[in-house]
């Protein structure tokens, strides 16, 4: 078994177009934007990509967190990192590959530490038109349409914390991380060598964590965010750790006829099945003002029934779950 950091987490997007599928030429005009959705049961779902959601991520850890990123070779049609996760974060926690030559060393993998759904609509859509037109010019004004929704959306993560700041040797996909100039690297730099694994310090690996988790609170990005502006932090949050894969978090918010709903019971249900695994506390965050008074009170009864769940503001359990971290890593 693996030790996780598993996190469900609600955006509000009250207005918005966080994410297109470019034009549809089959509209009346040739210049309609569409946003991206999935069916489920004759329904339209409007979602994030899960890419999408990591390049808010990156973008966050770089600008607040002063992430240094892996620099990005482009060659023809491929593109791909350092393949460094010694001098680069990014390349540990959300992984890369990289066709190396035989005298390099082959092609190399890693697996990403950090692992993300897409964010999808938690109650089906029928996304609205917004038509607009440019008519700064001289002639006949130039028609386009694009479309956005008013929805919650909701998605889950989880961080290997067996894996972060540790680069593999194995021949196994996902695992040959390790090539001869970054075995060179790894030595100068001292890094702790296992069986089949270099390891980087203790100190360096728990940040690297922590700072995914706390760049929650701060997450922005998203399309059309010149004539949509969108928070995109989340609004409600779960945090825990358990040993183990298993993500048991995805169905503790329903679709209803008014909106997305907690289902209390459902999550009551799965901390109980799910009790001998859990390494930590539970911990839920949510902005007031998000959630109405019923599912704060049923939440502030659940904290009661059981010690285990800690409530708080987004930014309040971010830093008390944190504290969790250093004993997790192992040293």
């Amino acid at each position: 078994m693996s030790k996780n950091v598993i996190g469900f987490m609600l955006i509000d997007a009250p207005h918005s177009a966080l994410n297109n599928a470019g034009n549809d030429y089959s509209d009346r005009t040739d210049n309609m934007v569409k946003v991206k959705t999935i069916w489920k049961g004759g329904k339209s779902y409007p979602y994030v990509s899960g890419q999408a959601l990591r390049y808010w991520w990156r973008e966050t850890l770089e600008s607040k967190f002063n992430w240094e990123m892996s620099p990005i070779v482009r060659d023809k049609k491929i593109a791909f990192t350092s393949a460094n996760p010694i001098d680069y974060p990014d390349d540990d926690m959300f992984g890369y590959m990289r066709a190396l030559s035989k005298k390099e060393g082959g092609t190399v993998t890693r697996r990403s530490v950090l692992s993300n759904s897409p964010l999808v609509s938690v109650v089906g859509q029928n996304p609205s038109n917004d038509f607009g037109v440019m008519a700064r010019h001289e002639g006949d004004p130039v028609p386009y349409e694009h479309e956005f929704y008013s929805t919650i959306l909701k998605g889950i993560f989880s961080i290997n914390l067996d894996t972060a700041g540790k680069f593999y040797t194995k021949e196994t996909t996902g695992y040959r991380n390790m090539y001869p100039d970054l075995v060179k690297l790894a030595e100068e730099k001292g890094l702790t060598n296992t069986d089949d694994a270099w390891v980087l310090d203790y100190e360096t690996r728990i940040k690297r964590v922590e700072d995914i988790i706390k760049a929650l609170p701060y997450l922005y990005g998203g399309a059309k965010q010149a004539a949509h502006l969108t928070d995109v932090t989340p609004k409600f949050l779960i945090l825990t750790s358990i040993d183990g894969g298993n993500h048991f978090l995805m169905n503790i918010i329903k679709e209803e006829e008014k909106g997305a709903k907690l289902d209390i019971e459902a999550l009551k249900e799965v901390l109980n099945d799910y009790k001998d695994i859990l390494l930590t506390k539970v911990y839920i965050g949510f902005r007031k003002g998000f959630l109405n008074n019923k599912t704060s009170e049923q939440l502030e009864e659940l904290s009661k029934e059981n010690d285990k769940i800690v409530l708080g503001s987004i930014n309040q359990i971010v830093d008390e779950f944190n504290k969790e971290i250093p004993k997790l890593v192992e040293k």
